[in-house]
């Protein structure tokens, strides 16, 4: 079928490739030069040797195209210059090229690490990209203490200590710390916590730490304790069972039965731990597991992540801007960008040939700093656990396809209740919270064909209509987010659609609100001379404020109209307005708490935290050293006479 209006494909299927395509390649509506994209490259070669590197194709705004990496950087460029060999996906990024950056390397392997590095930063629209961008919690055993602590950990690995994972999750971390807070009495409390105890506190009554803060445990029997800990992470959970499996014994036959119940327990932890694993992972050692699904052009790649033969989940990837790009080359993509934030294991298992595996495989070994197999296992337990991740692969690309399929016939049908003239890819919700008027935020949130777009979210802090004016706060909210973008594009025309609030146009926005709300939005888009190019539609409540479905409708010409109380689509624009009012709400939270625990020695020029502090410690209170004398001042410790001079001078500046 065909949409009548828009002449684009009507089945889930066909819309959902449209929508791909469409969200990675969308262009002006004028075709740009391809003569114009091939003279920009052809001026770039002049300039290249045959060295390896990164090249990066830029458009006329100067926004990243395409991320590349050659053996050859004269060579590989020069191949876009053969517009006749290109693939219309290539043509279409040539012809919107007007520059490019090199940098060169002193290897391809090294290339190859910078290329994946460019690609995360710069999120190309013609290169495969990782949608998944969040970082992998590990588990941290700190050793920058004498009676280290167990913790969850994301991020950059500064702290001094141990790590294991990464895991597919936060709740499997925090469910396998609980466990072997059980299994090892690791504490896990903070160091200021630790050091201002003088007595155990609830996990030692409950049998998850070992109360070192109050002696209960030496240093000694800690660290036992500890280098358990590491064997059992580290792949020697049998031995660390057997060991334990001894202790009770021997704690049986001497009757020392309490000390045998808690051995109980901490063997009981262990087999939770190893018989809450999804996956047998048994005798595959320290691997990643990564498995491919390629059905009506959508690609799932599934990984299961594996550590000492223990299974630390496994998580389901859906790359993007997989047009044209072959299956290896797809599979490729994926390891180099999620081993980009995540230290690779020494052995890698896929399910196909990679496109130049050996290079990749030195890639990586140079960034972890030990030497990286990549296999595709052919019998045993990792043609199992292999088999298995493809089983996975295929059941969680079903699963996005039929949510696809439900998301796209979801768009279809607001577009129809909307009036609009196709099904929108990019939906802005926006909403205010304030009390009287008082720490005022506005909030967006943004949706698209695959869900919200968390990375896209912004928050406003209102500056001009500080009482309490919902309306005068959405103007404010409405200027500020489409000031710039009015001006870039006095014709209406999008200046493209790339990862910034600066430079995309949203399809609908939803405000939260009535007819006020709408008149505040409109007549600032009025003002601005885009309101025939934004769609608007405002929710309200219904007449007596509930949420049991009686939500009505507003439009821009002064319409209303409302949905059945069981309508998917209800529900849908429900939760839309929800997760706006979720967001708005914990920033609004979020500022407030900061006001609260603000100081009025903040105000004061040149004070930082230390000699605030320090202040703070001498005289009791920011109102003592608004009183305090400059000699009094002075005497402060840590507080230099330049210092006191200035906090008087603040204080007393009038006098």
């Amino acid at each position: 079928m065909v949409n009548e209006k828009s002449g684009r494909p009507h089945d889930p299927r066909g819309q959902e490739r449209f929508n791909e395509e469409r969200a990675a390649y969308t262009v002006a509506s004028a075709q740009p030069d391809l003569e114009a994209g091939v003279n920009a490259i052809r001026e770039t070669v002049r300039t290249l040797k045959a060295r390896p590197g990164v090249y990066r194709m830029l458009d006329s705004r100067g926004d990243v195209l395409y991320v590349g990496k050659a053996r050859s950087l004269k060579a590989r460029v020069a191949n876009y210059t053969q517009v006749a060999g290109l693939t219309n996906r290539l043509q279409r990024m040539v012809s919107q090229c007007r520059a490019m950056e090199i940098v060169t390397t002193n290897s391809e392997a090294e290339a190859l690490l910078l290329e994946a590095q460019f690609i995360k930063r710069f999120r190309p629209p013609f290169n495969v990209l990782l949608r998944d961008d969040k970082s992998f919690p590990f588990i941290l055993l700190r050793e920058d203490h004498d009676f280290p602590r167990i913790m969850k950990h994301r991020g950059a690995r500064r702290a001094k200590g141990s790590y294991y994972g990464p895991f597919a999750s936060a709740g499997s971390v925090n469910t396998t710390i609980n466990a072997l807070q059980k299994l090892f009495l690791l504490r896990s409390c903070t160091d200021s916590f630790f050091a201002n105890r003088d007595r155990p506190c609830l996990l030692y009554q409950i049998k998850r730490c070992s109360a070192p803060c109050v002696g209960r445990i030496d240093e000694a029997g800690y660290g036992e304790l500890l280098k358990e800990a590491k064997d059992f992470l580290g792949g020697k959970s049998g031995a660390v069972q057997s060991k334990i499996e001894k202790q009770m014994a021997k704690a049986a036959e001497d009757l020392d039965f309490e000390t045998a119940a808690i051995l109980r327990d901490r063997l009981r932890a262990a087999t939770f731990i190893q018989g809450s694993q999804a996956v047998n992972a048994s005798g595959v050692g320290d691997a990643d597991v990564f498995a491919l699904a390629h059905k009506n052009g959508q690609i799932a790649v599934q990984a299961f992540f594996v550590r000492g033969g223990q299974n630390w989940g496994h998580r389901a990837f859906f790359p993007r801007n997989i047009a044209g790009e072959g299956e290896g080359a797809v599979l490729s993509a994926v390891l180099l960008q999620f081993y980009e934030e995540v230290p690779p294991p020494r052995t890698l298992l896929v399910d196909r040939e990679l496109p130049e595996r050996e290079l990749i495989a030195e890639a990586l070994a140079e960034k972890a700093g030990h030497k990286i197999a990549i296999s595709i296992p052919q019998r045993g337990d990792r043609r199992r656990l292999m088999e298995q991740a493809q089983r996975n692969a295929v059941e969680a690309l079903d699963r996005r396809l039929a949510e696809s399929g439900t998301q796209a016939k979801l768009n279809r049908d607001l577009a129809e209740f909307l009036e609009l003239a196709e099904p929108p890819q990019r939906i802005e919700v926006y909403d205010n919270s304030h009390i009287q008027g008082a720490k005022a935020v506005g909030a967006m949130v943004v949706a698209g064909p695959e869900g919200f777009e968390k990375g896209q979210y912004r928050k406003f802090n209102i500056k001009s209509a500080q009482t309490n004016d919902d309306f005068g706060m959405m103007r404010e909210v409405m200027a500020r987010r489409f000031r710039k973008l009015a001006e870039d594009a006095p014709d209406g025309e999008a200046p493209g659609r790339k990862n910034s609030h600066e430079t995309i146009w949203p399809d609908l926005l939803l405000i939260d609100g009535g007819k006020g709300q709408m008149s505040s939005v409109m007549g600032v888009l009025e003002e601005l001379g885009i309101a025939e190019r934004v769609p608007v539609i405002a929710i309200a409540k219904g007449p007596d404020h509930g949420r049991e479905g009686r939500e009505v409708f507003h439009f821009p010409d002064g319409r209303e109209k409302t949905l059945p109380v069981n309508s998917p689509l209800l529900y849908h624009l429900q939760r839309l307005r929800d997760e706006v009012h979720r967001y708005v709400i914990g920033a609004h939270r979020a500022k407030r708490s900061r006001a609260i625990t603000a100081s009025p020695l903040d105000e004061i020029p040149g004070i930082g935290p230390a000699r605030k502090r320090a202040l703070l410690l001498h005289f009791g209170t920011a109102g003592k050293v608004r009183a305090a004398a400059l000699e009094d001042l002075q005497r402060a410790p840590g507080v230099s006479e330049a210092v006191a001079r200035t906090v008087y001078d603040f204080y007393h500046a009038g006098d």
